[in-house]
Parts: C-alpha cells; structure tokens; sequence
C-alpha cells in the first residue's frame, strides 16, 4: 500500500515552518495518543503515522529530500531507511522523540515515563564520489563493522536470554522515594539507579557478549546518493548504526561525502572549469577543438583573435543542484600556450612578427586576467 503524503497526515500546508509543522504534530499527538484511546487499533496506527510524518519534516536534510524526491527520496522508509512509525512500537516512538509527550499534554504516559529505552551509538563513515557519479546519483553498497545484537542471548546480555524483575523498583523502571517534611510527605521519582529503567536486571551473564547483549559484526547497507551532492556533506540514515541493547532503537549511520579530484575539471560549486591550451597560431587564426565532458565530448569553435583567458560556456554541462532541477555550467578557460624555448628559425619568424604593429598588445582593455573575466561572466 502507498504511503500517504506527510503534509497532508499533519495537515499543514509544502511551506510550513518548523513550529507549525511541530504544533499540528502535537495536536495530533494527543488526538491519537494510545493512553487517550486504550485498545483502539486504528488510533494506534494514525498516531504511529504522525510520529512518521513529523520525524521527517522536522529535520531540514530528510524534509529537503522529501520535498524533491517524495518518499523515494527517503530510502523508500522515513529517515533513509531508519524510523518508520509503523515499524515501531509505541515506547520506540516516545524514546525517539523524548520530553516532547509527557504532563503537557495533560494526561499520564504511565509505564513509558520510568522504562528507559536505550539507543545505539550513531557510525560515521565516508564515501568516495567521481564527479561523474555525482552528476548523475548513485547506489552504493558498503560494507559496515558495527554492533549487532548477540544471537546467544538475543540482546539480553542474560545467559539462556532470561532476565531478572528489578528487586529496587519491582520491574517498574522507577524509584520512588517519600520523604517527610515540614509540609508533609514529599514524593519524588526518578529512574531506577539498579537497573537504569529499564525494569530487569541480569543474573547471570552471557558468555558471549559478557553482559552487554552486542557483539561485533557486519552488514551491507545499500546507500542511495541523489545526484548535485558535494565534498563535506553528510547524508543520515536512520536506523543504520550501531544496536542497542534490550531492543533499544538502533543508532544512525552518518554518510560523509568525499569528492574524488578529477582529472580535466575544477568544480566551483554547481560549474566545471576546464583549462584549455591552444597554441599561439591557433589564437590568432582560429580553429575548432575538441574537448571532453563528463559524459562524452563536445566540439568547439575557437574565434580568431582569442586572447589567453577567455571563457567559454557551455550552458547544461555541469552538475545538478540537489535542492532544485537547477544545471551548471561548464566554463572552458582559454590558455595561449607559450614555449620556454624555440628554435633559430622560430626565433626569426617571431622577431620578423614582431615587427608588426598588428602583434603588440592593445590599449583597448582586452588583455584582462581570468578573474576578471570570470566576473564579467557573473555579473552578465
């Protein structure tokens, strides 16, 4: 079945800011909230849906993908490939967004407020990219060394998977303490110190994890890369880092970019500069070259006359802009090659030239540098 556009599940217009966004979520939230509708099913499923709506759209990077790509753009699951508030259980959902449920909404979120659930460590890698790949997108299956749950004890750290009721809390997550003061009896509670919240303890360790419920291992993540991407940016995948114990939720996998330097071209942002030598003769008389782009050749015409530093544009020809349909351009830099040494012929026919006033350099203002012709091109 489809999935069902984000905006539309929180109920607020593609421009929304982030505060409405966060404030039409929480309307939502309490609508829907399981402690609100004990046993409804269907509220369950729509307060899950929200969950999802609203862990995307409230982060910018996700929400940009999202906006140019739909749900493809994701991973084809919220987040890249991580959190899915149908893939989820109602605690996961609470121990994601953490304080943002709770008294303010005006109702008790029992048991979740003293259970706690862990989350793993988030992984950093990089990944290398041609200009090429970056200019069309790629998939990319990599490799990862990561923590995942032990087989043995299937994440309890408890040898034979069985755990223990907490004796301090009674398995509730919470410590409860009174106090008697001047004003009476005082009660405060915080989260269990004997089993940090989580309700059980370990009697008897696993042997091979030895108590933490995770040990070494690897998975091969397909990673999706839209195409305009650049060198330092990071891509977030929900889900894919390292597991937690006591079906924690999995930490996320953090995809830094690295561009690979390319042969022939210099990328300045969206554009491509390719240096291109021409002899002296070929300046003056003219002539046509041929020179490469990132998918195959283009021929072009060099005027007679050109000086060394002209650019020439070739609209479309660098890469795409990731936030917009946007295509650069490919910017071929003239360069009039001079030799260091000739020979006694050249040396004559040079100084015969020389002679003319037709070879020394104008006072027009054409023998400008690249840079400034560079920003001539940007301010037309």
């Amino acid at each position: 079945m489809s999935k069902r556009d984000y905006y539309e599940i929180l109920g607020v217009p593609r421009n929304a800011s982030a505060e409405e966004i966060k404030k039409a979520y929480r309307k939502l939230a309490i609508k829907y909230h399981p402690d609100k509708n004990p046993g409804d099913k269907e509220a369950e499923e729509k307060f899950k849906e929200a969950a999802e709506a609203y862990e995307v759209l409230s982060d910018p990077e996700k929400r940009s993908r999202y906006d140019q790509f739909g749900h493809a753009g994701l991973g084809g699951a919220a987040g890249a490939g991580g959190f899915s508030g149908a893939g989820m259980d109602i605690d996961d959902i609470f121990a994601h967004f953490g304080d943002i449920f709770g008294d303010a909404f005006g109702f008790s979120t029992g048991r979740r407020s003293g259970r706690k659930v862990q989350k793993g460590s988030n992984l950093r890698i990089k990944v290398k990219l041609t200009l090429e790949e970056i200019a069309r997108g790629v998939e990319k299956n990599i490799k990862v060394h990561k923590d995942v749950i032990c087989r043995t004890c299937s994440g309890t750290g408890a040898k034979g998977g069985g755990l223990t009721t907490c004796g301090m809390c009674g398995g509730s997550g919470v410590y409860v303490k009174v106090q008697q003061t001047i004003l009476g009896a005082m009660q405060t509670q915080t989260t269990c110190p004997v089993c940090h919240g989580s309700g059980k303890i370990i009697k008897d360790k696993c042997l091979d994890c030895r108590g933490s419920g995770l040990v070494k291992g690897e998975e091969t993540i397909n990673i999706r890369i839209p195409a305009g991407v650049s060198d330092g940016m990071q891509l977030s995948l929900s889900g894919k880092g390292n597991a937690a114990p006591n079906g924690g939720i999995n930490g996320d996998l953090i995809v830094q970019i690295e561009e690979i330097e390319h042969p022939h071209f210099k990328r300045e942002g969206q554009h491509l500069i390719y240096p291109l030598y021409i002899s002296i003769p070929e300046a003056v008389l003219g002539t046509q070259t041929e020179i490469p782009l990132l998918e195959g050749k283009a021929k072009i015409k060099i005027e007679p006359g050109t000086h060394s530093g002209k650019v020439l544009r070739l609209k479309g020809k660098g890469l795409p802009d990731i936030n917009s349909r946007i295509i650069g351009d490919l910017l071929v830099e003239v360069n009039v090659f001079v030799p260091k040494n000739v020979s006694p012929d050249e040396r004559r026919l040079l100084e015969k030239l020389n002679e003319s006033s037709n070879f020394h350099p104008g006072k027009n203002g054409k023998n400008k540098s690249f840079f400034e012709r560079m920003k001539e091109y940007f301010e037309h």
